[in-house]
């Protein structure tokens, strides 16, 4: 009993030194900048396509997986990730703050190029339904800060509800709430209803779920980013696991744009060992990007100890998008189709090094970028990024920056 007291306590400190880490992050820089995330409206700037947060994809990879299994004499000597929470609170709170520098703009996330900017602050609250208890029921809520807010809000949302055009810009600096939802579960099967992130892709926007500072254009433009309505998952076998479920369209916060409403799921199963194939799909009214069909397809290798590789692709078809005004707008960015593929080397228990080679074509023009990338953690929850990206467009008819840049940033958990 006086055990369980103590682990009480520690859980409710940790609960107040999360909040107290958040309430200190909301510094602005005090000048001036509006990013609309329907900046797709606009044939001109594709690059302002919004983007999509997803932080359990069954594909996604993460800069802080454990190392490889074999390589206990490459294991680093030196104090453990530390958490707010110990594995015995029935809730956990967590969350991280990131910050980069970018010499030039990516037209995606990393748009305000020279100045060092605070692109997250996010603090997630959980509490993770286990349906090895029997019947088991769980939440979890996310909420950002930060110059990423406003490309995280519910954007496929009519403006003026939940998140989106309601008073959460402040400057460069936005406020998202990208997931709030409940879960219940019974042995392999979970249910989530509420407002969550989507399934489809292999990158996400939390920083700790991806190798890399900037995002690819596939990612960007061609993915929904969360969702309003249920999904269920279900692992059928240690190698199957398969997705269904409905959602009000695509970047909704329990709201409907233009009758939004549409299909979800997919499945994730292990070829062999080591490799897995995940295959999500959307179809019906997606909302914002009118009525269609897309899907994403990820292989991923562990192709030994130290070498990983991954092949995406997507496509997206839909008969045009709805604008601000809730005008069907046909024949714009409505057929699209990416390739992307990653490669990972693990050179020690501190140091990775990456390659991203994107092929990216909306409407019949076809845009380019190479990223090379190292990810270097000095300490558990530090990890530092660094790359050097080249993008082209063989074409001037969008407005699309032929440039070289090069960003570093870092992210700490808590």
């Amino acid at each position: 009993m006086f055990v369980r007291r103590w682990e009480r306590v520690a859980c409710l400190v940790g609960a107040a030194a999360g909040m107290l880490l958040v309430a200190g992050a909301t510094a602005q820089d005090g000048s001036y900048y509006y990013s609309s995330a329907y900046g797709y409206q606009n044939p001109e700037n594709l690059t302002d396509v919004p983007a999509r947060p997803a932080d359990e994809s069954p594909a996604q990879t993460s800069a802080e997986e454990e190392t490889p299994e074999g390589k206990e004499e490459d294991e680093c000597e030196g104090p453990k990730a530390w958490t707010l929470f110990p594995e015995e609170c029935e809730f956990r709170i967590g969350g991280w703050k990131q910050a980069g520098y970018h010499d030039g703009s990516t037209g995606l996330f990393n748009d305000r190029p020279g100045k060092l900017n605070l692109h997250q602050t996010w603090l997630w609250i959980e509490n993770r339904a286990d349906g090895e208890k029997g019947f088991d029921i769980g939440y979890r809520a996310d909420i950002v800060y930060g110059i990423d807010g406003a490309d995280t809000q519910a954007f496929g949302n009519p403006p003026g509800s939940w998140d989106f055009f309601n008073g959460f810009d402040h400057g460069a600096y936005s406020w998202a709430i990208p997931q709030l939802y409940g879960e219940v579960a019974i042995d392999n099967l979970s249910v989530k209803i509420g407002h969550f992130f989507t399934l489809i892709g292999y990158e996400v926007v939390g920083a700790p779920g991806n190798f890399f500072y900037s995002h690819a254009l596939t990612m960007y433009n061609s993915e929904p980013f969360t969702h309003t309505g249920a999904l269920a998952s279900y692992s059928a076998s240690d190698r199957l696991t398969l997705h269904a479920g409905w959602t009000a369209g695509w970047d909704t916060g329990f709201e409907q744009l233009d009758g939004g409403s549409n299909w979800l799921g997919g499945f994730s199963y292990e070829l062999i060992d080591d490799l897995t194939m995940t295959y999500i799909s959307t179809a019906g009214d997606l909302g914002w990007r009118g009525e269609g069909y897309s899907h994403s397809l990820v292989f991923d290798w562990e192709l030994n100890d130290r070498w990983h590789y991954v092949l995406q692709s997507d496509l997206v078809s839909s008969n045009g998008f709805i604008d601000l005004d809730n005008r069907h707008v046909p024949g714009v960015a409505d057929d699209e189709i990416g390739i992307n593929q990653y490669l990972f080397y693990h050179i020690n228990c501190r140091l990775d090094a990456g390659m991203r080679v994107e092929w990216w074509k909306t409407d019949g023009v076809s845009f380019n970028e190479v990223t090379l990338g190292l990810n270097y953690k000095p300490v558990p929850n530090l990890v530092l990024r660094l790359e050097i990206r080249q993008q082209w467009c063989p074409t001037d008819e969008f407005d699309f920056e032929d440039n070289t840049v090069f960003g570093i940033d870092g992210y700490l958990t808590f």
